[in-house]
């Protein structure tokens, strides 16, 4: 017989509390990987760097039309993409106000410029980075080798034909 695993709501509470209280140990002006810097987070950060995608392949692995999960739902996609950024390649800027997301860098670097971050952010093979509210930014692979990337995103109706949604 296997071992059950059982959690609950009182464990899991404990498990945030004590994630707070160790991270509350770090210096404030320190940043995880791939994060900015606490003193360099700003609401006017990066301006808009370049428009147009460049030696960057990008495709859907996978989507699923949400539709069916309500009317609030209608229309929109979950879909996961790889990017595969070549050496100088570019994810032109872009927003995610409509359009949540999380990237999974796979392998190589990439460098983030973020309209709320003074300073160029760094990413990273294995690090993973939520992008959310009222951000916009553009990537450039600054690395000797091809970045690869897993996008997995909530596209809207409005966005399925945008072809800036990168």
């Amino acid at each position: 017989m296997k071992p059950v695993l059982k959690t609950d709501r009182m464990s899991l509470a404990a498990l945030a509390f004590a994630a707070v209280v160790l991270g509350a140990g770090l210096p404030a002006a320190s940043a995880m990987a791939g994060e900015c810097p606490a003193d360099q987070v700003t609401e006017d950060g990066m301006k808009p760097g370049p428009m147009m995608p460049k030696g960057v392949s990008d495709s859907v692995v996978k989507s699923i039309d949400l539709s069916s999960k309500g009317e609030a739902w209608k229309g929109s996609m979950l879909r996961m993409r790889k990017l595969v950024v070549q050496p100088g390649g570019i994810v032109p800027w872009h927003s995610h106000e409509m359009r949540p997301a999380n990237i999974l860098i796979i392998s190589g670097s990439i460098t983030e410029y973020s309209s709320t971050c003074k300073v160029p952010i760094l990413h990273k093979k294995g690090e993973v980075t939520a992008e959310f509210g009222h951000l916009s930014h553009w990537w450039k692979n600054n690395g000797k080798a091809s970045a690869v990337l897993y996008s997995s995103d909530i596209l809207s109706p409005e966005m399925h034909t945008d072809d800036a949604a990168m």
